[in-house]
């Protein structure tokens, strides 16, 4: 059986036939030799072909779309700074808290509230909030 087919278990030649050109470093240097030379005798009109141009107007301002887009919980919060808020937050597995205070800022992974009776400023991480109750002022 296995003579009907000779060259079925042929093995793999272990380098490969061609072999990759490699550059020397002389002859590196050379090259860069007469690289630098086709630069400097580029006209300014041929050397600004190779600029691509940056675009110049956006449809958003850069910058990450989780905190700009009201489409995500951080991008709506920062709509709602400076206003009064009751925060509910989920600690471990059943145990929730709520904090009440002035929204003050709001970053990817936290938020800030400015307590009313201390003027203290307080961080709070962002993925453990369940519940945020807004006040009309």
């Amino acid at each position: 059986m296995i003579s009907n087919y000779p060259d079925y278990f042929r093995t793999m030649p272990m380098a490969p036939e061609i072999m990759p050109e490699v550059e020397m470093p002389e002859t590196a240097s050379l090259n860069s030799d007469k690289t630098d030379k086709a630069r400097q005798t580029q006209t300014p009109s041929q050397a600004q072909q190779h600029i691509t141009p940056t675009p110049t107007s956006f449809e958003m301002a850069p910058g990450s779309p989780v905190q700009q887009d009201i489409n995500y919980v951080q991008g709506y919060l920062r709509t709602q700074i400076g206003k009064r808020v009751r925060v509910t937050f989920l600690l471990g597995t059943g145990t929730l808290q709520d904090r009440t205070g002035i929204l003050e800022n709001v970053g990817i992974s936290y938020i800030i509230l400015r307590e009313d009776g201390t003027n203290s400023r307080e961080l709070a991480d962002i993925y453990s909030i369940k519940f945020v109750v807004i006040f009309d002022s």
